[in-house]
């Protein structure tokens, strides 16, 4: 049982890494680039930004939560508590992440990713990006805290 609970964690490592990467770079290179563009730019990029992202995402970020959740239940039926619980810690900070990103971001990336599809400019572009924006540093810290909690796991 302990294979299936290193190699579960093997694949929710990689495939949170992949989201925790993309928040972060959004943090940190995206959010201050897109601050000094002109509104069309920042529409016509950001609405196919989230057009392309929220139909790819997905797969890594569910292939992720699968793999956590898949490693911690088995380290629990196993009796491997010491691997379970960073484990299980993984899932709710994941779990954490999408509710955060189904309440705040998505709204914005089908308004943005709308926009963009119609060559439309909102009035309010820059107000939907300052709320995207003021969540997506939580987003990397959760998806961070949750991947170093799955390394915790394999460090065991």
């Amino acid at each position: 049982m302990i294979d299936v609970v290193r190699i579960a964690a093997v694949i929710a490592v990689l495939s949170t890494g992949v989201v925790y990467g993309t928040d972060v770079f959004c943090a940190l290179v995206q959010r201050p680039a897109l601050a000094r563009v002109d509104d069309r730019a920042l529409t016509t990029v950001m609405g196919n930004v989230h057009r392309y992202g929220d139909r790819r995402m997905p797969i890594p970020g569910v292939l992720g939560i699968i793999a956590a959740t898949t490693c911690a239940a088995v380290a629990g039926i196993a009796g491997q508590w010491v691997e379970a619980i960073p484990a299980a810690t993984a899932v709710g900070l994941l779990l954490a992440w999408i509710a955060l990103y189904r309440n705040v971001s998505a709204p914005i990336n089908r308004q943005l990713a709308a926009a963009a599809e119609l060559g439309d400019i909102p009035a309010n572009v820059r107000v939907l990006q300052r709320n995207w924006d003021r969540v997506i540093t939580t987003r990397a810290v959760l998806q961070g805290l949750a991947l170093a909690a799955l390394c915790v796991t394999l460090l065991i």
